[in-house]
């Protein structure tokens, strides 16, 4: 088993041309089938271990007291749980889902907020993922944001074990203009145009089954969910290649299944004080096509399952 601290190459295993996926409900987990191939003959490919991926969201992470059930100053140790449990568990990249720090009225406030979360997180895995949340940019700009933790851009894809993985920002006001010093209303979550063609291009030139992960929400209409969603799904649909993804933004577990996709929310970190009132998980797809979702403290768990 790789260690997070390993940068892993792309393409580790292809999957044969022609890929298309259904999926259906059997006794409560999500089952997909393929047109030409099972799952089970798709991910048999790849003989390596399972690819075991740490996953975080909503950290909130700020130097200032608790305002309601959100305890800012409590993520550090959070956090420092989290990661000693993704050591444990050999993760071999993380995932954090948006909302690493919490909004501050100050580029310098916020700027510190990040350099301390994201110090700790570093320590955690050197292959890390950011996903932009509305607080990550609400006084900075997503240059600043994405140059001090090291990441080139908001949303882009890889590939890893077999999956092609997929980043998307949807920090843009309904006019295009990307979040950044407090220019927008968090309610406003949109996919930008040319986000949506590069979405569409990416997922038109992969066959491998994809994985996407968001901060604000794809499956809800309500103020967590993704304005043009309606769009965002009709181009995840049409690649018939996409098995889930997994979002924030609105603290609570929740499960939802379109079109065949299934939207998996993931609890938020900052949410009450203590310890086990945490959550984070540890995604695990083995070499079978099984897609196991370990959960930890308030984290539900979930099960995806491959066709016979």
């Amino acid at each position: 088993m790789a260690n997070c601290n390993d940068i892993h190459e792309n393409d580790l295993a292809g999957v044969g041309s022609g890929v298309r996926r259904r999926a259906f409900m059997r006794n409560g987990a999500l089952v997909l089938t393929a047109a030409s191939l099972s799952q089970s003959e798709i991910f048999a490919e790849d003989p390596a271990e399972p690819l075991r991926i740490g996953l975080i969201t909503d950290l909130h992470h700020a130097d200032k007291p608790a305002a309601g059930s959100r305890h800012y100053r409590e993520t550090l140790g959070k956090l420092e749980e989290a990661g000693q449990q993704f050591e444990q568990q050999s993760v071999d990249f993380v995932v954090e889902l948006g909302d690493l720090i919490d909004a501050a009225d100050s580029v310098a406030v916020e700027m510190k907020y990040l350099q301390t979360v994201n110090r700790e997180f570093s320590k955690v895995c050197r292959d890390r993922h950011y996903v932009l949340g509305n607080h990550c940019v609400d006084t900075l700009t997503k240059k600043e944001f994405l140059g001090e933790v090291g990441q080139e851009k908001s949303y882009y894809s890889f590939d890893r074990g077999g999956l092609h993985f997929v980043i998307l920002d949807s920090c843009f006001r309904g006019d295009g203009q990307p979040y950044g010093r407090k220019n927008f209303q968090w309610t406003d979550a949109n996919l930008s145009v040319e986000e949506l063609e590069w979405l569409e291009a990416d997922l038109g030139a992969n066959e491998k089954p994809v994985i996407v992960f968001a901060h604000q929400r794809l499956d809800v209409k309500n103020n967590h969910g993704v304005k043009n969603q309606a769009k965002v799904r009709s181009i995840l649909e049409a690649s018939q290649n996409v098995i889930a993804v997994f979002q924030g933004h609105s603290h609570k577990n929740d499960i939802q299944q379109i079109a065949g996709i299934h939207y998996c929310t993931l609890v938020a970190m900052v949410e009450g004080s203590g310890a086990e009132n945490s959550g984070y998980s540890v995604m695990e797809v083995d070499p079978g096509g099984t897609i196991h979702l370990t959960g930890f403290r308030k984290q539900k768990n979930r099960l995806w399952q491959p066709s016979a």
